[in-house]
């Protein structure tokens, strides 16, 4: 299974943001194309992919592509999606989440918490202009790529990546958005390390 694991340092944690201001609602705009990136193709959807969005270091939206529905390409309606999660909040009690739509959970953990329950299910690709180049790394069979918004990790964030055995990658020679990365790490997989096609 692929994951994709965005950090979103100033998401919103209610669910009253605005549809009409993603930018301003914590850049959930990128988070939201992050989440499209992660799972649409053309004229479907990955079924192998789950993907994680850390809300403010609080909550964890999490998406499970076997289980999807409605998932379209504009990030208003993905938004939409992490709000319903938002209001399905006070249902994630302790360890347990809530179910907010087919294949949409909200958990009540951070940054630590959904980078434990991701360590444990594969390995840690942390996304980081500093990193190694991507076509010199061994392919994981299992991959997490650990991304930050439009903020740099916070050291503390580094910390626990490191910790975790993260190791840093990177897919190109230019930075990259997040909802870009989740694309090309795609392609890195799909093309078996950019070598077959």
């Amino acid at each position: 299974m692929r994951q994709f694991l965005v950090v979103g340092h100033e998401a919103p944690t209610d669910p009253g943001f605005s549809l009409d201001d993603l930018p301003g609602a914590g850049r959930l705009d990128l988070l939201a194309r992050s989440v499209t990136s992660a799972f649409l193709l053309s004229h479907g959807i990955r079924k192998a992919v789950r993907c994680r969005l850390v809300l403010a270091d609080e909550f964890t939206v999490r998406f499970e592509g076997r289980e999807l529905r409605n998932l379209r390409p504009d990030e208003r309606s993905t938004a939409a999606l992490v709000r319903t999660a938002l209001e399905a909040r006070e249902n994630a009690v302790g360890s347990i989440p809530a179910e907010a739509a087919p294949g949409v959970y909200i958990h009540r953990q951070g940054v630590v918490g959904a980078l434990e329950a991701a360590a444990g299910e594969g390995t840690l690709l942390q996304l980081h202009e500093d990193g190694e180049p991507a076509n010199e790394v061994e392919l994981p069979a299992d991959p997490v790529f650990v991304l930050s918004d439009h903020q740099d990790f916070s050291e503390g964030e580094d910390e626990l990546l490191a910790e975790r055995g993260a190791r840093r990658v990177r897919l190109g020679p230019e930075a990259l958005h997040a909802d870009q990365a989740v694309t090309v790490a795609h392609n890195w997989l799909d093309t078996e390390g950019w070598t077959a096609f």
